[in-house]
């Protein structure tokens, strides 16, 4: 159930602005992983041509993770000074310097490059769910479920023919990661349009758009942040080690490689689905307890078996669990929040700190197999994890709202005047 909204929609929503803002939102949504994904299977390129070590190959999935800690909790500020649309506009253009810098051939100009495409995803992170909560207010569900789902899809796309535009187009690992901007350039287009609209910041907040510091105090709001955090940690862990686990258990690096793309297109129905299916009741924690679950038994699988033919299986079953769990925590910012201001703010509190634990985990699932020297102690440590999703789920999803301890706290002080 999504709470009413206390500002009326930007634009007069006739047909055709409907179709322009739903095309604008997918495209941009488009933008938000594949920059990153293209990277992984042409890394042993790109260090072998310049000749940087592991660790500061290493640094080119973590930098954007880091941007996006830093950044998810300024975005909102931004967005109320210069407004959404140019906000958004302003992180595709910053986007669209990052992807061409990068494929310049200076070191420096790759990691700072990679550097402001962090930032620019930062931002459409956490302003597009807030964007769809205040457009689409009685279709937050469908909405979401199709930004999801354009990210996802594009981000496995782009992982699959980052090798065929760089080795079969020959056009080289510069010429792979610098092909996005032509994304970049058409999102930027189909958005102009956006800024005739533009919704001018309002310049008194109304009792639900409360200061943003009050959220941090929040219980609830940390529970979300919680459920974020550890589905992040789950989907970078799963990108970063997962082919090397199957490969140390007897399976060719190519069989590996299909073994996480299968992973990935397992999770693009369950990112459609799951919004829709939590935009349709008060309640969620039936479906945070399912998204555990899929978790849970995903990484028990892989623990306990060997067997090569249970493999696909235990995959399916975590990319059916990052799909539905990412399409949650998303829905968790407009259905726990009573304003567009408040949705915005709870969407930077969330993917900063969730993206910081999505920067350490990998890091720290390597550390400690290599301190082990093997991945039972690590997947042991995904299904205390997943275990912690679930308890977080089991608060996250009940019926409520972030800013209610807040509001009872006012009450209690006028009351004691």
């Amino acid at each position: 159930m999504i709470p009413a909204q206390d500002a009326v929609s930007s634009r007069v929503q006739t047909r055709a602005g409907l179709s322009l803002l739903i095309i604008g939102i997918v495209l941009i949504a488009a933008n938000l992983r594949a920059p990153l994904t293209a990277v992984g299977p042409i890394i042993g390129e790109i260090r072998g041509e310049t000749g940087i070590s592991n660790t500061w190959a290493g640094m080119m999935t973590t930098l954007p993770l880091l941007a996006f800690a830093l950044l998810s909790p300024l975005s909102p500020r931004i967005a109320r000074r210069l407004g959404m649309e140019h906000t958004l506009f302003a992180g595709l253009i910053v986007l669209l310097a990052g992807i061409l810098l990068r494929s310049l051939s200076s070191v420096a100009a790759l990691f700072a490059g990679t550097a402001l495409i962090g930032v620019a995803i930062a931002v459409s992170n956490v302003l597009v769910p807030a964007l769809i909560k205040r457009e689409f207010p009685n279709n937050v569900g469908t909405m979401t479920g199709i930004y999801s789902v354009s990210m996802n899809l594009c981000a496995a796309v782009a992982s699959g023919v980052s090798i065929p535009i760089s080795q079969g187009l020959g056009l080289g690992w510069r010429g792979a990661l610098g092909s996005w901007a032509l994304l970049a350039i058409v999102s930027l287009a189909a958005w102009l349009p956006m800024l005739r609209s533009r919704q001018l910041p309002q310049a008194v907040q109304t009792s639900a758009a409360v200061k943003s510091d009050s959220l941090w105090r929040s219980p609830l709001a940390w529970q979300i942040t919680l459920f974020m955090g550890l589905q992040s940690l789950f989907f970078y862990v799963n990108i970063s080690w997962f082919p090397a686990i199957l490969q140390d258990r007897g399976m060719s690096a190519v069989s590996a490689g299909w073994m996480i793309s299968i992973m990935q297109f397992a999770s693009l129905p369950a990112t459609f689905f799951m919004p829709i299916l939590a935009g349709r009741r008060a309640d969620q924690r039936g479906l945070a307890v399912g998204v555990a679950s899929l978790f849970l038994v995903g990484y028990l699988g892989l623990l306990v078996t060997d067997t090569a033919w249970l493999v696909p299986l235990w995959v399916i079953l975590v990319g059916i669990g990052a799909g539905s769990g990412f399409g949650l925590a998303v829905m968790f910012f407009a259905l726990r929040t009573k304003s567009v201001r408040q949705s915005a703010e709870m969407s930077g509190m969330a993917q900063s700190f969730g993206y910081l634990l999505a920067a350490v985990g990998p890091t720290l699932f390597g550390f400690i197999h290599d301190s082990t020297g093997g991945w039972t102690i690590p997947l042991i440590l995904l299904l205390v994890a997943a275990g912690g999703l679930l308890l977080a789920g089991l608060k996250a999803g009940k019926y409520g709202y972030v800013m209610a301890e807040a509001d009872k706290e006012k009450e209690a002080a006028k009351g004691n005047r």
